[in-house]
């Protein structure tokens, strides 16, 4: 079955000739829309049908706008649907009536058709947003009750991945590929780069000595399986970077800079640059705790093993950013410590 991805939006407003414009203009931009031409008409739709934004006129027979903001509001909690309102009535007064009844954002009458799809848009990056942290934080809750390792190894690789990020972006040959948003994409995906290990048996994931040859390959299977789950979500919303950036660390955080790597054998800028990232705050991480398999090794040792293996298993451009943050690195040890993990009696993650 194929499943339209387009954000669906419903135009709401008894005129006629106005809701064959909008919905015009909305539809030659790529738009799923439906239309109703009152309040409770709008409610049919709502129920029938996953609406992301809703666009308004205030004054309508049997339910008006501020009537419907607040039925959305009451009874469509599942997920959130941003409201634009649409008046003549422009007074502070009433502006005010408007956002209380639940709405979102306003518009007065007669409105500009870019203003409209600019405000469009901001809805959308606000529902987006929603999206993201609830997916996150289902899928690293789901990696965390498989994988080994504690809650506290996810935010301190989040806690390494944002401030690598943050060095490299002060460096010319990263100005445009790392901004703002891409920090913060990878403080907020990178706990996902094992989320592959759900579907690793408990025998090879929780094995406490050296795994076979023939288990290794098992665990590495963990990168599709990872990657495979990811697109699966990307499927649904194409258009959602954090699902993108999630996917490319779940897949290639094990790829290594020389080609020698796992699963598909990427070297150099074949990798994606956030799994980059994340692969020094990866094993910086697993070399500077204690595992069912090994102790903690210290952090200049740690240190040492990332320095040597520049330009072998690391970018060496990443490698230059862990040297002139790695005091943060240790900072972060002490202040997300699996000690204090275990005595917030919190699960072990792995």
């Amino acid at each position: 079955m194929n499943l339209d991805t387009r954000i669906s939006i419903l135009v709401v407003d008894d005129d006629d000739i106005a809701i064959e414009m909008i919905q015009s203009y909305l539809t030659r931009e790529g738009f799923l829309v439906f239309t109703a031409g009152n309040g409770r008409e709008a409610i049919e739709i709502l129920e029938e049908n996953e609406i992301q934004i809703v666009v308004t006129d205030w004054e309508m027979p049997v339910m008006n706008g501020l009537e419907l903001c607040r039925e959305i509001r009451c009874r469509f909690t599942d997920h959130y649907i941003y409201c634009i309102l649409l008046t003549s009535r422009g007074r502070n007064d009433e502006i005010v009536e408007g956002m209380a009844s639940g709405a979102d954002d306003f518009m007065v009458k007669p409105f500009n058709p870019p203003e409209l799809l600019a405000r469009i848009n901001a809805g959308i990056r606000l529902v987006g947003l929603e999206t993201r942290d609830l997916v996150i934080f289902a899928m690293a809750r789901l990696a965390e009750s498989r994988d080994t390792e504690t809650g506290q190894h996810l935010e301190r690789v989040r806690q390494y991945s944002k401030r690598l990020a943050q060095e490299m972006a002060k460096l010319p040959q990263f100005s445009q590929a790392i901004d703002g948003e891409f920090v913060r994409l990878i403080y907020q995906t990178s706990p996902l780069h094992d989320i592959g290990k759900v579907g690793i048996p408990d025998g090879v994931l929780l094995k406490p000595g050296k795994l076979t040859h023939d288990e290794f390959e098992i665990m590495k299977k963990h990168t599709i399986i990872g990657a495979d789950t990811l697109d699966a979500a990307l499927k649904k919303f194409p258009k959602a970077k954090f699902l993108r950036m999630a996917r490319d660390i779940a897949v290639a955080h094990h790829e290594k800079w020389d080609g020698s790597g796992y699963p598909f054998g990427l070297s150099g800028i074949e990798i994606p640059l956030s799994a980059r990232i994340v692969a020094v705050a990866d094993v910086y991480d697993a070399l500077t705790t204690r595992r069912i398999y090994k102790d903690a090794f210290s952090t200049d040792y740690a240190e040492q093993i990332i320095l040597e293996n520049s330009g072998k298993h690391f970018d060496p451009e990443v490698v230059k950013a862990f040297e002139s943050c790695k005091d943060d690195f240790v900072q972060f040890i002490d202040q997300y410590s699996d000690e204090v993990d275990e005595m917030a009696n919190c699960p072990a993650g792995v």
